[in-house]
């Protein structure tokens, strides 16, 4: 084996061994890492002219990693959160290879070594009601892709999915009736049960009847059939953004992303008075703790919790130290 075939037999392995087989990882996982490394190789390509099996594991040194990140935010305009997702599955395939191949620890231990990268929690962004119905009314009803893109739009911003939980929706995981729900598999390989508000029933019930999928088909395919992709999910809802937002000028200039649909879902519990702790469990949250962020969010809680405060009669007095405080002062 020569050392050019290193990078791609670890690499391999790495997939097959330690994260399928060792840590059994969620589909999820090797996903998001099959992406990240998808990005590097690719990356790698075009800065070093090497073809991914061409790949030698000296080449990924810290200067070329550190570019390949720069290159995420800068080219493709990936926030820190993207990027630091991006270098722990770098890392992680690092620690791999400094058990492999201990001639490269020390390469190991310098990647192992890159920092992540800090950032600005923003308040997390939602639709508003109005926002939401001009979202919903974008889609051309007249055209089967159109359906489609309605019912997923209107499923995801109801039921709060994750975009990778509501891709993988299969037509065996909808259940109509009474306590009509989803079933998906989440983060953290916890299953979970989320129920359909009424219209997104019938909305659901008219989809899978036009579908005519088989019970593991995905619920909302591609055009070959197959499952959309997260850049179709994407394109889909820019699509109907451009539409909504020449009725709707709030979304002017609003980014709206998958990930913004299920923030929307939380707020709407929220707004509406559900426990935080319901709506953790209802979002497959790990904690209660991490609903805080739309506690923060909500400008209406905080505008009426203002509102319960008493005014001030009077302009607050200046403070004027007695002579013992200054004194005090004085002598520090």
């Amino acid at each position: 084996m020569t050392p050019a075939a290193d990078f791609p037999r670890l690499l391999a392995a790495f997939f097959s061994e330690r994260l399928m087989q060792q840590r059994q990882a969620s589909p999820h996982t090797i996903a998001s890492y099959r992406d990240s490394f998808r990005l590097l190789v690719q990356y790698a390509l075009r800065e070093l002219g090497k073809a991914p099996a061409a790949l030698d594991i000296r080449d990924l040194d810290t200067d070329f990693l550190g570019a390949f990140l720069t290159h995420l935010e800068t080219e493709r305009g990936n926030d820190a959160r993207s990027r630091n997702t991006r270098l722990a599955a770098i890392r992680s395939f690092f620690g791999y290879v400094a058990v492999q191949q201990p001639q490269h620890a020390a390469l190991a231990q310098r990647v192992l070594a890159m920092p992540a990268k800090r950032y600005t929690r923003r308040p997390v962004d939602f639709l508003q009601r109005d926002e939401i119905e001009a979202l919903l009314q974008a889609p051309n009803l007249h055209t089967q892709a159109g359906r489609r893109d309605r019912t997923l739009l209107l499923v995801a911003v109801q039921t709060g999915l994750r975009a990778s939980e509501l891709l993988q929706l299969r037509c065996q995981d909808v259940q109509f009736g009474r306590g009509a729900h989803v079933r998906c598999l989440g983060k953290g390989r916890k299953q979970r049960c989320t129920p359909l508000r009424q219209d997104a029933a019938a909305a659901l019930r008219a989809w899978l009847d036009e579908r005519h999928g088989e019970p593991a088909a995905p619920v909302f395919p591609n055009r070959q059939g197959g499952v959309l992709s997260h850049d179709g999910l994407a394109y889909l809802l820019g699509k109907h953004l451009a539409v909504a937002r020449q009725t709707c000028p709030s979304l002017q200039g609003k980014r709206v992303t998958p990930h913004v649909l299920r923030h929307t879902a939380a707020m709407e519990l929220l707004q509406n008075g559900v426990d935080r702790s319901v709506i953790a469990l209802w979002l497959g949250h790990e904690s209660v703790e991490t609903t805080y962020v739309y506690l923060h969010a909500d400008l209406k809680l905080k505008e009426a919790a203002l509102a319960k405060t008493t005014p001030m009669p009077d302009a607050p007095a200046r403070y004027c130290p007695d002579d013992e405080v200054l004194a005090f002062l004085n002598s520090l």
